[in-house]
This record gives C-alpha cells, structure tokens and sequence, in this order.
C-alpha cells in the first residue's frame, strides 16, 4: 500500500509568499491546506494546483480569531486526516515614525504577525500530539527584520523579532511532541507587499535607495526543503534573500 499523503496547513496562501509555498508544496507532493480572508484568491490557487494534478482544500481563515484556527484544522484533518505541516506565513506589514503609530495600527500589526503563529501553532499542537504517528513540523515566516530593521517599521520588526522567540520557544516545547519548528528570513521577495522595494525604499542612512528583489518561487522551494526534512532533523533558522539586496552590513 503506498504511504498516504503528507498535508501541510499553509497561512496567507492567497498570494505572495503564501501562494508560492502552497504550488511547491502540492508540487512535491503534499495535501495542501491554503488558509486566507480572502476566499476567491484561495480558491484560484486551488484551482491552479488540482490543474496540475495535486490535492488542496480551501478554508477561508482568520488567524486572529481562534473559533477560526480551531475550523482551519478541524477542516484539514477531516479532508486529509492528518496534520503534517504548518507553514506560519500569513502577515501585515505597518509602521511609519513610531512617536505617530496609533495603538489600533499597533495591535492590528501585533495581532496578525505574532498572535496569530500562536494561535496557528497552538492547535498544531492539539492536533500533532494526537495524532498517529505522532508529531509534525511548524514553519515560521521570520524576515531579515527579525535581524535587522528598516527605518520606521517598528510594529513589524517587533513583531519579527518575537517570532523567533516563538520559535525557538515551539522547537523546544514540541520536542516531547516530536513536532519540529524551524523559521525562513525572507529578503526582497517579488511579492505585492515587496513591490515598493523596486521603485526605492528608506535606507538607514536616510537616502532612499532601489534593492534588487528574488523569484518567490525559490521561497516556495526553501519550503519545501524544510517540511521535507526527516523527523530526526530540523531547519531551525534559514535566511533566503535577494543576493545582492543590502542585509549584511546594512546599517
């Protein structure tokens, strides 16, 4: 009997980063579960991938809302029966100077970047630890940002930054568990919340200066090069970035 299919939960999976991981996980042969606010883009990816011939469900998901998270996974194990992968991906972007950030920017940054990976990882858990075999894997969408920030985006890069406690924190926990975590730092992918990058963009020293960006396809395969790792082997941080986009030495 051949071995079932493995499924991976992805966040955000209606464009961008989201999208990308999806196709290369159904590539690779996942079940993929593509989560969004927005059905009609979850449901074209969903399209494109049963045209080439994968399985994918949709669901409609809130990850700030956690009668939404606790639907997303009921719905996953009850179309593919299992709980593989979690891919923490969905996200917002927010900041400007930080003495004219509102508190409801604030929280509306907070609450999608930071409290929804836990509610996402939170019920991973419930799931991975009851299934059979037990265990699973949780990716977190980190960002150069979670090293170094840009000028005036202290919403996001705070945000950032606690994701890898968070990870770290989750690699830890899920051990008894054997649920692995690992975080991808994604620079200058050619996503819509990217864009802005090719037409010049703040730089620590106050110029504004245009940075190269990357096919989002390479992070759809660094993906898949981390759910694909054996249990006994983990991805705990993986930078992907444009080669030639200022990160190291930046500042």
């Amino acid at each position: 009997m051949a071995a079932a299919k493995k499924t991976a939960i992805v966040t955000g999976a209606g464009s961008g980063v989201g999208k990308a991981a999806s196709l290369a996980l159904a590539g690779a042969g996942f079940a993929v579960v593509l989560a969004g606010r927005r059905a009609e883009q979850l449901d074209a990816v969903v399209r494109e991938i049963k045209g080439q011939g994968g399985e994918a469900l949709a669901v409609a998901t809130d990850v700030t809302d956690e009668a939404s998270v606790a639907n997303l996974f009921a719905s996953a194990v009850k179309a593919f029966g299992r709980v593989d992968v979690l891919f923490n991906n969905a996200g917002v972007s927010g900041g400007g100077p930080i003495e004219d950030i509102s508190l409801e920017a604030w929280q509306k940054v907070v609450d999608t970047n930071l409290t929804g990976p836990f509610l996402c990882t939170r019920e991973a858990f419930r799931v991975m630890k009851a299934q059979v075999p037990m265990g699973g894997r949780i990716i977190n969408n980190g960002s150069i940002s979670a090293y170094a920030p840009r000028p005036d985006s202290a919403p996001y890069s705070a945000t950032k930054h606690a994701i890898s406690g968070l990870t770290r924190s989750t690699a830890l926990d899920g051990r008894k568990y054997d649920i692995a975590c690992g975080q991808l730092d994604i620079g200058n992918a050619a996503t819509e919340m990217a864009m802005r990058m090719a037409s010049g963009v703040p730089q620590a020293n106050g110029t504004i200066a245009i940075e190269p960006l990357m096919d989002p396809a390479q992070i759809g395969e660094a993906i898949v090069t981390m759910a694909s790792m054996p249990p006994g082997a983990n991805v705990l941080f993986m930078t992907v970035m444009a080669t030639k986009m200022p990160f190291v030495g930046r500042g």
